[in-house]
């Protein structure tokens, strides 16, 4: 251990006491032996440091900081070295603002477009989302604080984030939804994990010893920090045994003592926390250096500024450009039309909310476009209240343009932390108001701000498409930027916009049962199920269009990779995505028909011809083999694609590789589904002979009084009175906090209150509630109320004469 002498001189008491927060957002410090605390902040896009109340959990205004464009948008850009300047200059922030820990990037895959926290995730593939990850891992770290990668694993919901147990197979797990951990801790090296709050067959995540132990630290030899979620502790002394050091935020102690008396028990070997301890002080002592020396307390806020810009513009996608209509021709007469116009919907909703340094709207940067606005209509109600009067002056005003720049997307509400959304459609409203701009005129562009996928039945009526995802404080000068053609449009989608939400794998096991989602599709999500069912889509995975065009050609592929040269025949500078596919030619084992291996974005004057090299690394041949319980090669013919996008393959060549000699993992007679690629509705009996044993209920017992690990919205069920009060006024003041327009706080009871377990009460009250009051709380909503509130009386009472003879 690095830090034996200092942790010998420790007490137990003192040992316990760093394994949980000191407040909300604080580890706990020992002044006499020069340990400091840590702040942790929220920050996948820019720093939430709270300006006040920061021993409350609360989503308070934080200290102004640079919103630099969500993961989901900068995912578009696929371009590593993009995001390890973003994460270089959240780095900077975070010392400006003396934060240890920054608490991002997130990194789980977008199994369903209804996540309603897909906007803060990279990508549909492991590949893309983890190799995006290590490099803004690397820009955040090279500044000596530490990034922390979440939410370690399987969190690919957020409706009943806190109690769903997912079932999943073990190679779907593997090579889906760890791969992206994997790359992070490899290459990334990051030095903290965020553990995630649901169950995994079974077991909560950080108590999770295959999870934790298994993969985490022997295979990955992981020697950082892992810290719970917020209130995502279960069992404390279970997850300190599986590795999970350090529980946020504070319980004022009370699970300290349980660490202490394990130890005197001997449930926990002593050793054991002081591993804990020695990982933790690693973090505490790496992270603080910067802070003992002098440290610039401010960064330059219009620096900052321009590098979101330039991030933004790299991240946007042209998806349709009819006529050539874009960029925008000198001289043509623009109206502007859309409630985002005016207000740039610009990031998502939840924990990772920044205040903005600098906030820049569409209608403020049209000079310096140079694009001619003849002005601006609302057309619409943001929150999807119809408005005839709205429709009708929005028409009189593109009757006499040229061209519309039609500002449509999603609101605040819809995308948020905690809540999935309920559809993939855009509000009705706006798709009415463009249908009456189509009658008026049909030189429409759309500008689409969403964080993730939407359907577009009414796609004919636009003849072009700009997606800018959620750009950040400077996302609306880029698009300008964008539609004025002083950029060439450079992004690709990292994720598959389906024809329909019915189209996508997950349609029929989304968001699971009461108890659990099953993951029904395996290995088949995103591009993997629509390439390889051959399922028609509105825009493959990798798609972007550019003002210019590229020729693929002289492609070489020898056992290191692969090289070809590419070339720009255009008129116009430009960057373009190449995009290494792989598919294996042998039929013994079930794969995707394609997987991405590797990609390289590349900047090309208009004519010039480079030559691109993309490298095989131990990821390019490998799947997970159930029997061996390891990663293995199959010995086959494996082709080799170089494509624009999934659907777009221009260059093909075909390479054998020598096998591991592993045995066949499935009989494929019991698993057509799977073989077939139809693994969109797979029966249950088939998903039990992949995953090898009997799905569990997934219906909630409700012969059973409600427990710790049980949540308020089942309180609907409960025996008591008292709780089934409780249940419909939480249903009640959300429904009247929607319809009054207070739709943030109805959002914020759903997220933190509804579908939170019982133990949340304790574990996110900073020990306001104790367990033992918590105990009393569940006999009065399990029938017994006043035998549960006199405990709650008498615990309360006793938590206050401890308070007082220690204070």
């Amino acid at each position: 251990m690095k830090y034996q002498e200092l942790i010998a001189q420790m007490t137990l008491e003192e040992k316990a006491s760093l394994m949980s927060g000191k407040d909300f957002w604080q580890t706990k410090d020992i002044e006499r032996l020069g340990i400091n605390s840590m702040f942790l902040a929220d920050g996948p896009h820019g720093i939430r440091r709270q300006e006040v109340a920061a021993d409350q959990l609360g989503l308070n205004a934080g200290i102004p900081a640079t919103c630099y464009p969500t993961a989901s948008t900068v995912a578009n850009s696929w371009n590593t070295e993009l995001g390890e300047k973003v994460g270089d200059y959240l780095g900077e922030e975070a010392i400006s603002q003396s934060v240890n820990v920054l608490l991002g990037p997130g990194i789980n895959m977008k199994r369903n477009p209804l996540c309603g926290r897909n906007f803060e995730y990279f990508s549909e593939d492991p590949y893309h989302a983890g190799k995006m990850a290590a490099s803004y891992i690397k820009g955040i770290q090279s500044h000596g604080v530490s990034a922390c990668v979440k939410h370690y694993a399987v969190n690919n919901q957020e409706e009943r984030r806190m109690s769903i147990d997912t079932i999943v197979d073990e190679r779907t797990l593997r090579e889906i939804y760890l791969t992206a951990f994997e790359i992070a801790v490899k290459e990334g090296k990051t030095k903290t994990i965020m553990s995630s709050y649901n169950r995994l067959n079974g077991d909560y995540t950080n108590e999770h010893q295959h999870l934790m132990k298994d993969i985490l630290r022997n295979e990955w030899k992981y020697s950082g920090v892992v810290v719970t979620d917020w209130g995502g502790s279960n069992d404390r002394i279970a997850g300190l045994l599986a590795g999970n050091e350090l529980e946020m935020p504070t319980t004022a102690g009370e699970t300290d003592q349980e660490i202490i008396e394990a130890v005197k028990s001997g449930k926990i070997e002593e050793v054991l926390l002081d591993e804990s301890v020695d990982r933790l002080l690693d973090l505490v002592f790496s992270t603080s250096e910067v802070f003992e020396r002098p440290y610039k307390k401010e960064f330059d806020i219009e620096k900052h500024h321009r590098v979101a810009q330039k991030v933004a513009e790299e991240s946007i996608v042209l998806l349709k450009n009819e006529d050539n209509l874009l960029p925008l021709k000198f001289g043509k007469k623009v109206a502007v039309i859309g409630d985002f116009a005016k207000d740039a919907r610009y990031q998502g909703a939840g924990s990772s909310i920044v205040n903005p340094t600098i906030l820049d709207h569409t209608m403020d940067c049209f000079e310096e476009s140079g694009i001619v606005s003849i002005g601006y209509e609302q057309g619409f109600d943001r929150y999807g209240k119809k408005n005839a009067e709205l429709i009708t002056r929005a028409c009189s005003l593109a009757e006499k343009a040229d061209v519309v720049f039609l500002y449509i997307g999603l609101d605040e509400v819809t995308e948020a932390e905690g809540l999935d959304r309920q559809s993939m459609k855009i509000p009705s409203n706006q798709i009415d108001l463009l249908h009456a701009l189509y009658e008026v005129n049909q030189n429409i562009v759309a500008i689409l701000s969403c964080g993730s996928a939407v359907e577009m039945p009414w796609i004919d009526k636009v003849k072009g498409l700009l997606h800018g995802y959620l750009g950040g404080q400077a996302g609306a000068r880029a698009i300008l930027r964008v539609l004025s053609g002083d950029v060439n449009p450079s992004g690709k989608l990292a994720e598959t916009y389906p024809l329909s939400y019915e189209d996508t794998p997950s349609y029929c096991n989304f968001p699971g049962n009461e108890a659990s989602v099953e993951y029904r599709e395996a290995i088949y999500i995103g591009y993997r199920y629509y390439d390889s069912a051959d399922v028609d889509v509105l825009f493959p995975f990798g798609y972007g269009l550019s003002y210019t065009t590229f020729e693929y050609s002289n492609i070489r592929v020898d056992k290191d990779g692969v090289t070809f040269k590419l070339t720009n025949t255009g008129h116009v500078a430009g960057m373009e995505i190449a995009q290494l596919y792989v598919g294996c030619k042998s039929d013994a084992i079930f794969r995707a028909k394609k997987e991405l291996k590797g990609f390289d974005k590349i900047f090309i004057n208009a004519g010039e011809t480079k030559t691109v090299a993309i490298p095989f690394d131990d990821k390019t041949f490998r799947y997970f083999n159930v029997k061996t319980n390891q990663w293995e090669i199959e010995e086959a013919e494996y082709e080799i694609m170089i494509g624009a996008s999934i659907a777009d393959i221009r260059l093909k060549e075909t390479i054998f590789v020598e096998g591991t000699g592993a045995p066949l993992p499935y009989n494929k007679e019991l698993l057509p589904s799977y073989y077939s690629a139809k693994a969109n509705n797979v029966s249950q009996d088939e998903f039990e002979t992949l995953i090898e044993r009997k799905v569990p209920v997934a219906t909630w017992d409700r012969s059973k009084p409600l427990g710790y690990t049980d949540t308020i919205e089942q309180c609907q069920y409960a025996k008591g009175l008292f709780g089934r009060l409780v249940y419909y006024s939480i249903v009640f003041a959300h429904w009247l906090l929607w319809k009054v327009g207070k739709r943030s706080t109805a959002n914020l009871i759903m997220m933190s209150i509804y579908h939170m377990p019982f133990r949340g009460i304790a574990r996110l009250t900073g020990g306001i509630v104790n367990m033992p009051m918590l105990d009393g709380i569940l006999m009065m909503v399990n029938g017994h109320f006043f035998k549960g509130l006199r405990y709650v009386l008498k615990e309360r009472k006793k938590k206050v004469k401890l308070a007082k003879l220690h204070s």
